[in-house]
């Protein structure tokens, strides 16, 4: 069985977003994330929002040209294609003409981007996927202000099938105190199905696993661990279902020595 890490969410395209500004930044980003134990990544440019120039169609070839510029350089990683989605109301239709792009194009799983000021009802959003045979993963609900202020509100969606993925950065301390505290409490109580680096440049927001693995062995152990950066993450990638609902975590074993690259 492969190792390593899988990231969902990691804006490594160069030139298309707020992400790798060039080339240049891409393979820095490539060699770190791989020294750091990654083997697959699905890129997720934003679409929609303010990002609605990017075509679905045109972040399927960049993502091409990128494996293609890895593998001349000798970069072991795999890279697919997807979309870090902000939610508005054309979003269904332009997943269905595939304009917009499900995670790993698998037309499985949507990646879901709220605005980062307030939190919008999500189950009108979960019901209009579910007609599609569709799976919402909301990204980062962790640094969202609205759930930041009521973070209740996650449980009963969790329950409901909606899949949880929090930044590495997060858990990590990069994004402050607030939002580590909430990471380590979503992923405390099962809620959090993948971990991801969300990683937008070589010195900034770095997608790395690493930090963040460790400080989730502490919170509940290896087998949870595991799951969220690299099973739940592998079911996206090939397209299968992850279980919904909370995973099982447990405590973990007393002097655990953490390791660096996934084993």
């Amino acid at each position: 069985m492969s190792q390593g890490w899988v990231d969902i969410h990691c804006h490594l395209v160069p030139g298309i977003d707020d992400g790798a500004k060039d080339e240049a930044e891409t393979l820095a980003m490539a060699r770190m994330a791989v020294a750091d134990g990654t083997e697959t990544v699905i890129c997720t440019p934003h679409q929609l929002g303010a990002n609605r120039h990017n075509h679905g169609d045109e972040i399927r070839r960049r993502v091409q040209a990128l494996q293609e510029m890895l593998n001349e350089h000798r970069i072991p990683l795999v890279v697919l294609p997807g979309a870090d989605v902000r939610i508005e109301d054309d979003m269904p239709q332009l997943l269905a003409s595939g304009e917009v792009l499900t995670l790993a194009d698998r037309r499985r799983h949507v990646l879901l981007e709220l605005p980062h000021e307030i939190y919008l009802p999500l189950e009108p959003v979960l019901q209009a996927l579910k007609k599609q045979n569709l799976v919402g993963i909301l990204s980062h609900p962790e640094r969202n202000r609205g759930i930041m202020r009521t973070p209740e509100i996650i449980e009963p969606l969790v329950e409901a099938g909606c899949l949880m993925q929090v930044t590495c950065g997060s858990l990590a301390g990069s994004f402050g105190p607030e939002c580590q505290e909430i990471a380590e409490r979503f992923v405390s109580r099962g809620l959090v199905h993948f971990l991801a680096t969300d990683g937008h440049g070589p010195k900034s927001r770095r997608p790395l696993f690493s930090q963040a693995a460790q400080r989730a062995t502490q919170l509940v152990g290896e087998a949870a661990t595991l799951k969220m950066c690299r099973d739940n993450p592998r079911l996206v990638a090939e397209g299968r279902d992850v279980a919904p609902g909370p995973i099982a975590i447990a405590p973990p074993k007393r002097g655990w020595r953490f390791w660096k690259r996934a084993s």
